[in-house]
């Protein structure tokens, strides 16, 4: 089989493969249909990542169809259209047992610490797959993952009815927490530096817009909030300044959900969150969400359409990873098919 691999930063090569075998009786072969492009891709691949391990078959946004089952498989059956939960967790540690195997100690996740999509077959153990709805193409399927990330950080949050929630930061991550918290009775106001993506995130259903850029964006959202503040923040934007601006826009006992990986320090202060008392709370990856994602587009209550902006050829992924690069404003989500 065909697979694209990262040897090591900046380095893409399309390589040769055996094709895996399945090994254990709950496990199955899936023929990848298409494969997602996210932003943790491009800083594994360059080489800014860091829990990334090389080298590396990138890709976690995975979904194919069932082509071999073990002899115990019965959540899945060959022929049935699938997408992955690129979680593995230990299923041991505290963090396991107290069930929260996303932040596992021992976390393994597809893409980044083992070998994930951008390969024309994987195996995965049963308990990862989960049927498609008939009604959804393989490409916007892709965008299930990214929505399970959302409904994660909205978990966390604890976002209720009467909630006013600040999305600071409004591009493909923003854009899709916007989409799964636009069914809440809640007012959102989406903040971002691009007027074009502020007024889609108007168009998809936020009540108010704040430009970054302005003189005083902080004067702004408490002018919306009637003076006191964002009740929900979520750093969709994850830069060293987001984390200190969130702390002091957010109004008393309120929950402040950061979601980035930067090493960079940030300047942050203490009275900030103790005289507020605020709850600052990481979300990462998504905890079992991708059921509760697919009851929501079932339902009607979420559509994933339209997000996907590129489509590549699984042998032209170099240049989906380049088109990338060029940081082109009409580039939203990239997805590789095969």
């Amino acid at each position: 089989m065909k697979a694209a691999i990262v040897r090591k930063p900046n380095q893409l090569e399309m390589v040769d493969m055996e094709n895996p075998r399945i090994t254990d009786e709950h496990q199955v072969l899936v023929q990848v249909k298409a494969a997602g492009i996210c932003g943790s891709d491009v800083h594994i691949y360059h080489g800014t990542s860091p829990v990334a391990t090389y080298p590396r078959i990138l890709g976690h946004e995975i979904v194919g169809v069932v082509k071999e089952t073990g002899s115990k498989v019965d959540r899945v059956k060959v022929g049935d259209r699938i997408i992955l939960d690129q979680v593995m967790p230990c299923g041991t540690c505290y963090a396991c047992s107290i069930n929260r195997g996303n932040v596992c100690h021992n976390l393994k996740v597809r893409g980044v610490h083992e070998h994930g999509g951008y390969r024309e077959y994987l195996v995965a153990d049963q308990k990862d797959c989960y049927r498609l709805p008939a009604t959804i193409s393989f490409v916007d399927a892709v965008m299930i993952e990214p929505a399970t990330i959302a409904v994660q950080s909205l978990h966390r949050a604890e976002l209720r009815d009467g909630d006013v929630l600040l999305i600071l930061g409004a591009g493909a991550l923003g854009s899709s927490i916007l989409n799964v918290a636009k069914r809440f009775n809640s007012t959102i106001i989406a903040a971002d530096v691009s007027e074009e993506r502020l007024s889609e995130a108007l168009a998809k259903g936020a009540h108010f817009a704040v430009n970054m850029t302005d003189q005083n964006p902080a004067r702004l959202i408490r002018d919306i909030t009637g003076g006191y503040g964002p009740t929900v923040s979520i750093d969709a934007a994850c830069t060293k300044d987001t984390l200190p601006f969130l702390l002091d826009v957010t109004g008393n006992a309120g929950r402040v959900i950061t979601m980035g990986f930067l090493e960079e320090p940030s300047p942050v202060s203490q009275l900030k969150i103790t005289a507020k008392e605020l709850d600052v709370r990481g979300s990462r990856l998504q905890n079992k969400r991708f059921q509760e994602v697919l009851d929501l587009i079932d339902d009607g209550l979420l559509d994933l359409t339209g997000a996907v902006s590129h489509t590549f050829d699984f042998s032209d992924i170099q240049e989906a990873f380049r088109l990338i690069e060029k940081r082109d404003p009409t580039v939203k989500k990239i997805v590789i098919t095969f």
